[in-house]
């Protein structure tokens, strides 16, 4: 018999010699092979520590090599395998009709950073691109007083989306629209939350299988990965209060983001993968 712990440094070698990547909830091998191991057992993704001793039958350590062996054999992401995604510690569901929920915007949302720029009067916010409605669940956790509107091209993506609404308990809080852009969204927002498609085209091509498993019309930004943006920013002023102000993410981007908008004055927010993916724009500044 084998310990968990063991039985997961194992996994973690196979995982390294496979040559898979991560980067959807982990960035390490042994971080995947914990979490792939942990959810198998049904023991919570935080135990680790508590349970690395347990003594393993048979047939858990199968199960585990198992799913290890779907991951390695499908390059799947681990939370399409477990059907669930953790973001700042809220768990969300997920599937392959979503991108597994990652958005840097979290962070500053999560850690009173965005708080700076809301104001009494910030009450209607609008998270465009919502997928799994990740971020707009987290946003009306963080602030009660608001009502969250959260749309998406895909009504697929939205079904997920309603899932983890309910999930949450906050239908009465989150409305959900399906529509290209703001074309879904009516009215006025004070505050704007956008993780849009912006991968470059050379960069789509580049990337490693478990990204390509996730659907493309979530992540290709076109040539330069400005496509949805320069509509975004063109169009946004209508959709904003006086006082609103829209947080983008562009990952990598930011090149072609200066390239795209000079004159754009913006506010870069600190993020744990830097202070270039996540920026801040105010309504006046929109054109």
């Amino acid at each position: 018999m084998v310990t968990l712990l063991g039985w997961i440094e194992r996994q973690s070698q196979r995982l390294e010699g496979a040559g898979v990547a991560f980067g959807h909830g982990t960035l390490a091998a042994f971080d995947e092979a914990a979490w792939l191991a942990l959810w198998k057992l049904g023991l919570p993704l935080d135990a680790l520590a508590a349970h690395a001793a347990r003594r393993l039958t048979a047939d858990e350590a199968q199960a585990i090599e198992a799913l290890v062996g779907e991951r390695i054999a499908t390059r799947k992401p681990a939370a399409y395998l477990t059907g669930e995604a953790w973001l700042q510690g809220v768990p969300f569901d997920v599937d392959e009709r979503v991108i597994v929920p990652r958005s840097l915007i979290a962070e500053p949302l999560a850690d009173g950073t965005l708080d700076a720029w809301l104001t009494a009067d910030t009450h209607r916010v609008l998270d465009l691109c919502t997928g799994n409605g990740s971020l707009a669940v987290l946003a009306a956790l963080a602030w009660p007083d608001v009502h969250v509107h959260a749309s998406d091209i895909s009504a697929d993506a939205l079904v997920v989306a309603r899932r983890n609404v309910q999930r949450h308990g906050l239908e009465d809080r989150i409305t959900l629209a399906q529509g290209d852009g703001l074309a879904a969204a009516p009215g006025r927002y004070d505050l704007i939350l956008c993780n849009p498609p912006y991968v470059n085209r050379r960069s789509m091509a580049a990337l490693p299988a478990e990204f390509l498993a996730e659907p493309a019309l979530a992540l290709d930004g076109g040539i330069d990965g400005m496509d949805f943006i320069r509509r975004l920013l063109r169009e946004a002023r209508a959709y904003m209060s006086a006082h609103g102000v829209l947080v983008l993410e562009i990952g990598h981007e930011r090149a072609h983001f200066e390239a795209a908008f000079p004159r754009l004055p913006v506010v870069w927010l600190p993020t744990s993968a830097g202070d270039d993916q996540v920026l801040l724009v105010e309504a006046q500044a929109l054109p």
